[in-house]
């Protein structure tokens, strides 16, 4: 397969060094503060009937456990159609978004609060790991869509992963 053929996320949203701009923080840049970034992708495995979006600071400290990733966003029942979120997608009503994002569904970050959580000081440095998982199935998650339920729900669904790093 030619890399041009992989399952691939990209960021638009950010710069050659990979990071993220300041108005996806809660830094923010000017007015815009705390947006949640673009991100799109690019060669859908065959059969994938769903994807679902975990965004996590893979470098987050937690005083019991030195290195404990957290959630800053989980993203699920996206349609394999739809082929990018836009800037600022989380927190928006579908009205707002147009009928193809009808049934994503945001899940709760671990602020315990559902959307997109960006990063804010003392995480410079961290690295963000962007993962879109390509599953066979849909997901019945409830109301409540956390990272461990989507993991636990899509073990053995899985087609294609694709894996991006931003730096904050």
């Amino acid at each position: 397969m030619a890399a041009s053929d992989e399952f691939r996320l990209v960021l638009p949203g950010i710069n050659h060094e990979g990071r993220l701009p300041r108005k996806y923080t809660k830094e923010g840049q000017g007015a815009l503060k705390n947006l949640s970034p673009p991100v799109e992708w690019y060669n859908v495995p065959p059969g994938t009937k769903n994807l679902a979006l975990v965004v996590q600071d893979i470098d987050a400290p937690d005083p019991k456990d030195p290195i404990v990733p957290f959630t800053n966003w989980v993203v699920v029942n996206i349609p394999p159609g739809v082929k990018h979120l836009p800037e600022g997608f989380s927190g928006k009503k579908e009205d707002q978004m147009g009928e193809q994002y009808g049934g994503i569904k945001e899940g709760i970050n671990d602020l315990k609060v559902p959307g997109w959580c960006g990063p804010k000081l003392p995480s410079h440095g961290h690295r963000f790991e962007f993962k879109l998982y390509a599953l066979d199935d849909e997901l019945h998650l409830g109301h409540k869509v956390t990272k461990e339920k989507m993991l636990e729900a899509i073990e053995g669904h899985v087609v294609g992963e694709a894996v991006l790093i931003a730096y904050f």
